[in-house]
């Protein structure tokens, strides 16, 4: 492509001559070179806010009121700019965390698998739940409910959580009773959905974390399996995140103690039960990787 330019001759007169438009582009280049390192430090999350996710533990709202303290405590520590985003469900959360939605997300072990798996998330910290690192699952009936073991749930109703939470299945199975012979089994997506479900004898039993059972058991709950300890759930970061951002979230984790009405309002928004965070790796979910691989390699069933 050419362009036109004017020319004079040595009379004084001028004629419209051309030259190659490559020599317009060299000011465009040198601008754009220019802001280019600002464009770059504008991507950074660690620049701009970022959002922190979570599992769907309840519904949207309830979960923005939880999480909402945890974000601007992380903000006041750290100096960044921390939102809380809420995810429908345990897929959702695993995706917002791997594609650039959130930068940081509270998960299930399950959760943390998968999002290490697809999108290469880092694990930051776990909470203590009553000073340990590990929770349990439990099965749980009505206080005046006749089952009293795993066996005789066979031919009755149970309820689980997310579909997507492979733990909560694999602990059923461990504790003897394969899904396809309850006589009904669904997903109700939340541990209180859970327990009210059995409560008002929608399900003759259901799956419960262990301190979400503590929650209702005086409400006329018993249980009648515990499964081994697990390892907790976790914070697990992208690992886009720029390694001084990540150490600064995790200090401001470790700070967090229940000493402080603050802290203990923060603490209690995620869970009841925790008290304080501990550093964790990778290889502490292993053996969660081994418990769930009979169900990654076979097709999730459909509730019925």
């Amino acid at each position: 492509m050419l362009s036109r330019r004017i020319q004079f001759s040595r009379s004084g007169r001028y004629s419209i001559g051309q030259r190659p438009s490559w020599q317009y582009l060299f000011p465009v280049l040198f601008a754009f070179l220019a802001i280019l390192p600002g464009a770059v430090r504008a991507a950074d999350p660690a620049t701009r806010e970022i959002n922190l996710g979570s599992v769907a533990m309840d519904i949207p709202a309830a979960m923005v009121s939880r999480m909402t303290p945890l974000a601007q405590y992380l903000s006041t520590q750290t100096g960044m700019k921390v939102s809380f985003r809420a995810s429908p469900n345990l897929g959702s959360a695993v995706d917002d965390l791997g594609l650039g939605n959130t930068y940081i997300a509270y998960l299930t072990p399950v959760a943390y698998l998968e999002a290490r798996e697809k999108y290469r998330a880092l694990p930051l910290v776990s909470p203590l739940t009553h000073g340990k690192l590990t929770f349990e699952l439990v099965v749980a009936v009505a206080k005046d409910s006749q089952i009293t073991s795993m066996q005789q749930l066979k031919g009755r109703s149970f309820a689980l959580g997310d579909e997507k939470a492979l733990l909560q299945r694999a602990v059923v199975v461990a504790g003897g009773v394969k899904l396809e012979e309850f006589s009904r089994y669904a997903f109700l997506k939340h541990y209180d959905n859970i327990a009210k479900a059995v409560l008002n004898g929608d399900f003759d039993a259901g799956i419960l974390k262990d301190t979400v059972y503590e929650a209702f058991a005086p409400k006329g709950m018993r249980k009648i399996y515990t499964s081994p300890p697990l390892s907790s759930y976790l914070f697990a970061v992208s690992d886009k995140l720029p390694a001084a951002s990540v150490d600064k979230l995790r200090k401001a984790f470790l700070d967090l103690k229940p000493d402080t009405p603050e802290h203990k309002l923060i603490l209690q928004g995620l869970d009841a039960g925790y008290d304080g965070f501990s550093p964790t790796t990778d290889k502490d979910y292993d053996a969660i990787r081994q418990l769930i691989a009979p169900f990654t390699l076979k097709a999730t069933p459909a509730a019925r």
